[in-house]
């Protein structure tokens, strides 16, 4: 195939994409690391993930309750001083855009970076959880962060004392029934399933696009490279960079409702 041949291939399937949207009566997006890489925030998984750098051990479930000083010095390390600094990128942009238009009814989202929150988003159900709030071991308050002294390690509660944690999943804890059971209506009632940088490879968030597939749902995917769901359910493959394909997107579709 020839380069322009390959650039007009590239048009018909951002066109196409952005017909199913605009004809949609109910869009969902799914999101993964790959939408927050440009914000400056690694994935876990892979050559230059997390997981390269430190032993995710110290996010074991059974480890932070044994070691909760040891463990919450990597936390604040990872998710507070060096994520913190994250800022929304184009990506989330469009997508809460896209919501303010009513083309886009939800987003899912595997990341704990409260970053389509702060593109204006409104209606996120984060699978993983936040870290944004942290938890009570204890009496099962919920205080937001920044409420929070990170200068001493653990932090506990104001009202009992015990070890605060931040509120997302920990390795060795279930999803919690309610944002999962959100996610899964989600993907069972909407008619076109937006997948944006995940490979597929986390259970059990990895199941919601499949059981978006299954209820007839039609699958536009945003990756740099292929995932678990390519070559399965993908209906529209966008090959790029998340910030990239998603401004393609909605340049297209606005220049279809301005037709």
């Amino acid at each position: 195939m020839e380069q322009g041949d390959r650039h007009l291939d590239g048009n018909r399937l951002y066109r196409e994409a952005a017909e199913l949207l605009l004809a949609s009566k109910r869009s969902v997006a799914f999101t993964g690391a790959g939408i927050s890489v440009e914000s400056g925030i690694p994935p876990f998984r892979g050559k230059d993930g997390l997981w390269s750098k430190y032993d995710p051990g110290f996010l074991e479930i059974g480890y932070f309750h044994r070691h909760p000083a040891e463990s919450w010095a990597l936390i604040r390390e990872i998710f507070y001083d060096f994520f913190g600094q994250a800022k929304p990128n184009a990506a989330h942009h469009v997508l809460a855009d896209l919501e303010s238009a009513s083309l886009l009814q939800a987003v899912v989202t595997q990341n704990i970076d409260n970053l389509h929150q702060e593109a204006g988003s409104r209606v996120v159900h984060e699978f993983h959880g936040t870290a944004q709030y942290l938890v009570c071991e204890g009496c099962s308050a919920r205080i937001h962060v920044s409420k929070v002294d990170l200068n001493n390690l653990p932090p506990r509660c104001p009202t009992c004392n015990e070890v605060l944690k931040p509120d997302f999943v920990f390795f060795g804890e279930p999803i919690p029934e309610s944002v999962r059971d959100a996610s899964f209506e989600e993907a069972q009632r909407s008619d076109v399933f937006l997948v944006i940088g995940t490979t597929g490879e986390v259970m059990p968030a990895s199941m919601v696009p499949f059981l978006a597939k299954q209820a007839g749902c039609r699958i536009i995917e945003v990756n740099v490279s292929r995932s678990n769901y390519t070559d399965q359910i993908t209906d529209l493959f966008l090959q790029d960079r998340a910030s990239a394909a998603m401004s393609r997107l909605a340049q297209e579709i606005e220049a279809m409702r301005s037709e």
